[in-house]
């Protein structure tokens, strides 16, 4: 069964920056696409950004363009998600989650247990 771990949470101030990362385990990960959502409270869960097994496709939500960057280290399993100029509006638990093939089309099968992320203004 794959295992996500996500990392790398804390309390911010506006326009400070923060890497996350997920690191993967059991399967074979450069077989899966990866994506992070985030939930803030109160609010459904979002899709923030996901990337393809190769790296030559990344998505982003309209909300986080230019701010975030989603990059993956396919020797050490693991995906990460750069935060820049971070905003109040930012503040979520983020999760990690995972599926076979490609980012488009079918379910998010594998999730991670989040990491919070609070930005103050």
């Amino acid at each position: 069964q794959v295992q996500l771990a996500e990392s790398g949470g804390g309390v911010m101030q506006a326009g400070d920056s923060l890497r996350l990362s997920c690191v993967f385990s059991v399967g074979t990960f450069n077989s899966y696409a990866m994506v992070w959502f985030r939930q803030a409270p109160g609010k459904e869960r979002e899709f923030v950004s996901a990337i393809v097994w190769s790296q030559s496709s990344t998505y982003y939500a309209d909300s986080v363009k230019g701010r975030f960057t989603i990059s993956r280290n396919n020797a050490k399993n693991t995906v990460y998600l750069q935060m820049n100029s971070l905003e109040p509006a930012d503040t979520a638990v983020y999760y990690c989650a995972a599926k076979l093939g490609a980012v488009k089309g079918g379910d998010w099968v594998h999730w991670g247990q989040g990491t919070q992320v609070t930005v103050s203004s």
